[in-house]
């Protein structure tokens, strides 16, 4: 997706060669032009398939995924990660360790949102180690859903969870996918 990799070049910092900050347009303020654009790409890609729901975590997977909801006129519902007074029993949960925080959460979702009728697509904003998908997969199976695929914003191709993953049979539709952030340098997979 060329606008993306565009921001991701122009607007993008590499902190490290594993860290990338998108905070510009993704992970702090949003972009709501590139949001669209990322729904309907998003939704194109999996315009063979019945969804029912889209399935992502709080907060950076919020965006893209209700405009991937907005085209598709589908409800989108999000993990939450804290514990909330309204969010306390009749949940399904999991465990998911955040590699930018380097801690561990509870992530949990309603039972009431997410059924054994549901064709759902996950949405996530960055996949490196896989955590947070599986976490998200965890939480569509024990629901008894079927899970369509996945679709994530940005992919560090270079880490391994995509491909861990894809090998598992998980359909998973990477928007940019990085090969290397060596030397403060964005290099994509073609």
């Amino acid at each position: 997706m060329k606008l993306l990799k565009d921001k991701i070049q122009h607007e993008g910092k590499v902190l490290s060669d594993v860290v990338l900050k998108v905070d510009s347009f993704l992970n702090h303020q949003i972009d709501p032009m590139l949001m669209q654009e990322i729904g309907e790409e998003l939704a194109n890609r999996y315009s063979d398939e019945i969804i029912t729901k889209v399935l992502t975590i709080e907060s950076s997977g919020i965006a893209p995924a209700t405009f991937l909801g907005l085209v598709l006129g589908a409800p989108v519902v999000f993990a939450r990660k804290r514990k909330s007074l309204t969010l306390t029993d009749n949940l399904y949960s999991a465990q998911v360790h955040s590699f930018t925080k380097n801690e561990v959460n509870e992530i949990s979702v309603s039972k009431n949102f997410l059924s054994a009728d549901d064709r759902v697509v996950i949405i996530d904003d960055f996949l490196a180690n896989g955590e947070a998908l599986k976490g998200l997969v965890d939480i569509a199976q024990q629901a008894g859903a079927h899970i369509v695929g996945a679709g994530i914003v940005i992919e560090k191709g270079f880490q391994q969870g995509g491909d861990k993953l894809r090998q598992e049979g998980l359909r998973i539709e990477s928007l940019a996918n990085i090969k290397s952030l060596a030397n403060g340098k964005v290099e994509f997979f073609d």
